[in-house]
């Protein structure tokens, strides 16, 4: 006897207008199940999920069939009244940023207690708002009672995603969605968050369908896997089938370019995502393919389904890309040249506000008595959980604050610049990419030094014509790498300058700052919570919690044999993606 699965989605398809964004989206999905879906941005991921739950923007419009189980109506092309009886009740939604996901003026208790109260799980307000208290420390919030009380800013990243959860969870779906639930978290959280879910899903039977673009992450959450690219699934199948002996080139080269194990070399896929409307035809990944040829624009496209046997390619993988150069080998250590910047006792105290009138001040102290030493040609990386201090000690270092005791010096001469997090927000939109680039330069710029800034990382020369907005976010953080690059400078600092891109992108802008600091005998200190990329990218590597140095040392010896049980424990929490990996226990 078989069960019929829980979600059942046919021929999904989203259009803006006369555009194709998703197109023949079909996969089912049973109770207790976990389904991830990879791949770039732009592929698709979480157009598919909003249409599911009508959470399209307005000018969107979704076609065919998403069925769930217990209700009575097709959920695509369904009234807002009637999903409003879907979301939040049969399905709940986990997305990728819980300050907009969260309302900024509503504490978090009373949000968790109204979605309860709107489906009629708990009516009284009081049990509503007890059972939201409950709920949070189900979900391992430290004292649920004060942190049901506050509001979303006063929470940490990590809480907050708990309070997210705590309102998809609040009426035990039976469909969990879960839209890049820890992107933005420290991996010590994000196992706890993701913990938290596969916990739930084993202990309810909630079937998750969990997007992502860490490949690590799917393997060790999901059973099946989805690859999406260009608006449609390019290959399916179980977990360990698909990222272990891929199918389709598109999966094979996400695997290639999410490969930060020591000693490998991460290979980025040239070119980007094609934007809606500008599909190649025949096969839609052919323009970025190493193995097509010209009757690859002619052949229909065909899916990779493991479970059916079906094959990815017309062709055998051979011929171009077996006959490639191996990329070139990782460098040797470069020779430590002379001192360029130097921390010494650092210590950065915040004054709290008075609990009341005239009442002592109360201090926090976010960084205490830190030092070190970033010299020409090596490359630092500052490791730790959130509100560890990484990001007070690089403003203290780029002169963004002021500390409260302890120097910071420069050598002379050493200019100094800084890459940020969201290159969007560091960018003016205003400014053409030829005034951005030029800007820390004294006097006027000549096109050609900026064409070769432009070159340096990776970008054509007539980029220099255009506006940020027309560029993808990979794109936007080159413009900021070149920006920083344009007056010569000794130290660059990079606070998260891959957190928020994909697997491809993030290997181009790895490389970029490989060989621009190599090349030039820059120092170089990068602020990560991704130690994967700190192991790739640094020689050095600081550990910090709670304001203090734990630990420190050369990456390969820190990581190799830690010392101290932090460390230890930041490197247990990172997921590998091993080609010979145990995924979770198979789905019957």
């Amino acid at each position: 006897m078989t069960t019929a699965p829980l979600l059942e989605v046919t021929g999904l398809g989203v259009d803006a207008g006369a555009v194709p964004l998703v197109r023949d989206v079909s996969f089912s999905l049973a109770r207790g199940e976990r389904l991830g879906v990879i791949g770039e941005s732009g592929s698709g991921k979480t157009l598919t999920a909003l249409a599911l739950l009508g959470l399209l923007d307005d000018g969107l419009r979704a076609t065919g069939s998403a069925r769930l189980d217990g209700v009575p109506f097709d959920l695509v092309g369904a009234s807002d009244r009637d999903l409003s009886t879907v979301r939040g009740r049969l399905a709940g939604m986990v997305f990728q940023e819980p300050m907009t996901a969260l309302n900024p003026v509503m504490r978090v208790g009373p949000q968790i207690a109204e979605t309860l109260r709107l489906h009629g799980t708990r009516t009284e307000r009081t049990a509503a708002r007890a059972t939201a208290v409950d709920l949070l420390d189900r979900l391992r919030l430290p004292d649920p009672a004060r942190a049901a009380r506050a509001f979303p800013h006063q929470l940490s990243g990590g809480q907050r995603q708990r309070g997210v959860l705590g309102i998809a969870l609040a009426n035990d779906p039976a469909l969990l969605i879960c839209d890049e639930p820890t992107t933005a978290l420290d991996v010590t959280v994000q196992k706890d968050i993701v913990d938290l879910i596969t916990g739930l899903s084993a202990e309810r039977d909630t079937a998750v369908l969990y997007i992502s673009h860490d490949l690590a992450l799917v393997a060790s959450v999901c059973h099946r896997v989805l690859v999406m690219y260009g608006g449609r699934i390019v290959e399916s199948g179980p977990v360990r089938q698909v990222l272990s002996r891929p199918a389709h080139p598109y999966t094979e080269a996400l695997l290639a370019a999410c490969d930060l194990s020591p000693g490998a070399r991460p290979k980025a896929i040239p070119g980007t995502v094609p934007a809606p409307g500008a599909l190649p035809e025949g096969c839609v990944f052919r323009d970025r393919c190493a193995y097509a040829d010209d009757a690859c624009a002619v052949r229909p496209e065909r899916v990779a389904d493991a479970s059916g046997g079906t094959v990815a390619c017309w062709h055998p993988r051979t011929g171009a890309a077996a006959a490639e150069p191996a990329p070139p080998p990782m460098e040797a250590p470069r020779e430590a040249g002379r001192v360029l910047l130097t921390a010494r006792k650092l210590t950065r105290r915040y004054a709290r506000p008075r609990p009341r009138p005239f009442a002592p001040r109360a201090h926090f102290t976010a960084l205490e008595e830190v030092g070190l030493e970033l010299r020409a040609g090596r490359r630092l990386g500052v490791v730790g959980e959130s509100g560890s201090g990484k990001t007070t000690l690089l403003r203290l270092l780029a002169g963004l604050d002021r500390p409260t005791a302890g120097t910071v010096e420069t050598a002379d001469g050493a200019g100094l610049q800084v890459v940020f997090q969201d290159p969007m927000g560091s960018l003016d939109p205003r400014m053409r990419v030829r005034d951005i680039v030029a800007e820390p330069l004294r006097g006027a710029a000549s096109p050609g030094r900026v064409a070769e800034l432009l070159t340096a990382v990776g970008l054509p020369a007539d980029a220099a014509t255009r506006y940020p907005h027309q560029f993808s976010g990979g794109q936007r953080q080159r413009i900021a790498i070149a920006r920083a690059l344009a007056p010569n400078p000794s130290v660059l600092l990079a606070d998260e300058p891959v957190s928020a891109l994909d697997v491809s992108v993030r290997a181009q802008i790895l490389d970029v700052l490989r060989g621009v600091t190599g090349e030039r005998g820059m120092g170089l200190c990068v602020v990560s919570h991704d130690l994967g990329v700190i192991r790739y990218l640094c020689d050095d590597v600081v550990v910090m919690r709670g304001g203090r140095v734990v630990e420190r040392g050369p990456v390969a010896e820190v990581w190799d044999d830690p010392q101290h049980p932090y460390t230890r424990q930041l490197l247990d929490a990172v997921p590998v993606l091993d080609r010979s990996f145990s995924p979770p226990r198979p789905f019957p």
